[in-house]
């Protein structure tokens, strides 16, 4: 499952009073089939400056360029790009000597810098800079002599590039119930932070569970939750409550996918699923649904959701309302490195 941009309903919409998802069966004739589409949703500006990085290299150094690990979670998206010529790889010792490398939107450990330095390869750092935010702040606090109470998933590609920035001073608490687990030398120098792409919902949870223990537990000067990931829980929210089937558009992997599908559940549809695609879509999860909420990752492009509004407009769902409860204007520069000329800095030809 998995969650998309959250918005709220623009004000000349009628999304502003939700339908009764109980009261019409798409099987009366005059039950009026609707969709409700979730805005912001889609590439968030991390994600946007992280493909848009890959696409240039490309298109300036020739390819191959190498990725470590999915430049961002979306199937869809790495297929398209190694049909491009980028080549993803698992770790940087995988990549020959002399050839270029983009570190994904997630992030990477000071010490996967150190092993492309000792590979002798260029690097492009496509690391979101909000999550570069909190990076910054994991090592000031470790400077401070803090115990970092980190609040995100284990394994996740964003956490483990977070926790090595200061592994000593990093406990990883994977959501409420791993409150009790945690142990720190100081109660009185604490701070927690947070996977950007987390619920804020289950955080904010996380976090009271926490100040239940550490009265004193201090806060990141600014919430580590990127506005992405809140905008698209904000939307789907207002959507769930007049949807009674939701379909979040992201991969499994996609950790925003993943709790806007869990926020929809938690406020109000009946039903949610998380697919890659409109060819994962089941029919049976329409019978009985009049009002379809929709929405994407923050990884997901825009074409994506279209092939499912297609789907859908083909069995009767044409009518479309946007949920738009915020907009969005943020945008990033791209990596610096591609304003210089990193094929001739290893000694390689640019292609």
């Amino acid at each position: 499952m998995s969650a998309t941009p959250a918005r709220t309903p623009a004000a000349d919409s009628p999304a502003d009073s939700p339908a009764d998802s109980s009261a019409v069966s798409p099987a009366e004739p005059d039950a009026r089939r609707r969709v409700l589409l979730a805005a912001p949703r889609g590439y968030c500006a991390g994600v946007d400056r992280a493909v848009i990085a890959v696409e240039k290299a490309i298109e300036q150094y020739g390819a191959p360029i190498y990725v470590r690990h999915e430049i961002v979670h979306n199937k869809y998206v790495v297929k398209t790009l190694e049909r491009k010529g980028a080549i993803f790889v698992d770790e940087t010792t995988e990549v020959p000597e002399g050839e270029i490398v983009i570190f994904s939107a997630h992030g990477v450990a000071p010490e996967v810098h150190e092993e492309a330095r000792r590979g002798k390869l260029a690097t492009i750092d496509a690391t979101c800079p909000l999550v570069t935010k909190v990076h910054k702040e994991a090592v000031r606090y470790a400077q401070e002599d803090y115990d970092i109470l980190l609040i995100g998933h284990e394994g996740h590609e964003e956490v483990i590039g977070t926790s090595g920035e200061a592994p000593e001073h990093i406990t990883l608490v994977d959501g409420p119930e791993d409150v009790a687990n945690v142990e720190v030398r100081d109660p009185e120098k604490v701070v927690w932070l947070s996977q950007t792409t987390l619920s804020v919902d289950e955080t904010m949870e996380t976090v009271g569970a926490l100040q239940g223990r550490y009265p004193n537990l201090l806060s990141p000067p600014s919430d580590d939750i990127c506005y992405a990931t809140q905008n698209r829980q904000t939307a789907i929210k207002q959507v769930a409550a007049g949807a009674d089937l939701v379909i979040v558009v992201g991969s499994k992997n996609s950790s925003n996918s993943v709790r806007l599908v869990e926020t929809a559940l938690s406020h109000g549809a009946r039903d949610g699923h998380l697919v890659d695609g409109a060819d994962e879509i089941e029919e049976s999860w329409l019978d009985g649904v009049t009002t379809v909420g929709l929405s994407s990752g923050a990884s997901v492009p825009d074409v994506l959701v279209d092939g499912v509004l297609e789907w859908l407009a083909e069995r009767g769902w044409e009518d479309v309302e946007i949920v738009q409860p915020v907009e969005e204007h943020m945008q990033f520069s791209l990596p610096k490195e591609l304003r210089r000329d990193l094929r001739a800095e290893v000694g390689r030809p640019t292609g």
